[in-house]
């Protein structure tokens, strides 16, 4: 049986704060058209990601063509997505987006490094789905739990885990400790921030299914 046809990569779920540290990328082989991973400093590799937040701003900062910039905040931070004539779908939503308002994304992790030196990282994204309130809290509660989970497998000896101890000077504990405030965070809050949200959506949608974010043209299940 052949195996030659390609198989993506699990999108990973992971909290602004530690993507935005996540300037390391690499191949696992010599192959040009090789997946490039970005480290993620819990030990872990991230060729996709999978996130929720608030789209609060969007602009189309291209100059030939459209070319979208979103900016997106979790409880930790806030990602960039950028999407151009290479990413119709995930540009399209772009445009007729209004912010503010509640969106999953699934992409591919982009660094480019500043004259100065500094590594940017941002999101290309290849799906965006507009959800509700519902929906961001249970990624929170997900993505807090894989944190967790990384930062306490972090010592146990793992190739990513001993890669990024190598390449960043950076404390796990940080993410844990982030993880643990979204959570405070939720706990707190009073449910949706955006007024006139909708319905609760998939209730019976499986807890940490990430196979569930192959399926770039609907919502994520979390």
């Amino acid at each position: 049986m052949s195996q030659s046809a390609p198989t993506r990569e699990v999108a990973r779920r992971v909290f602004a704060t530690e993507f935005n540290d996540a300037g390391f990328t690499f191949t696992e082989s010599d192959d040009e058209r090789a997946p490039v991973y970005a480290l993620l400093p819990t030990g872990e590799s991230a060729n996709r990601v999978f996130f929720v937040g608030t789209l609060t701003e969007k602009e189309d900062v291209g100059e030939d063509s459209e070319y979208w910039r979103g900016r997106i905040v979790d409880p930790t931070g806030t990602f960039f997505v950028y999407a151009g004539q290479y990413q119709p779908e995930a540009a399209s939503k772009l445009r007729e987006l209004d912010a503010p308002a509640y969106v999953a994304v699934v992409g591919k992790p982009r660094t480019y490094e500043t004259d100065d030196g500094t590594v940017r990282v941002s999101v290309r994204p290849e799906s965006i789905t507009e959800v509700d309130a519902v929906t961001r809290d249970r990624w929170v509660v997900e993505t807090a739990n894989r944190t967790i989970e990384r930062v306490a497998a972090f010592d146990d000896g793992n190739e990513y885990a001993r890669m990024a101890r190598e390449e960043y000077e950076l404390d796990p504990e940080t993410y844990k400790a982030a993880a643990l405030s979204a959570l405070e965070d939720l706990d707190e809050s009073d449910g949706d921030e955006l007024a006139g949200d909708g319905s609760a959506g998939d209730d019976d949608a499986p807890a940490g299914d990430d196979s569930a974010v192959d399926e770039p043209t609907e919502t994520p299940e979390l």
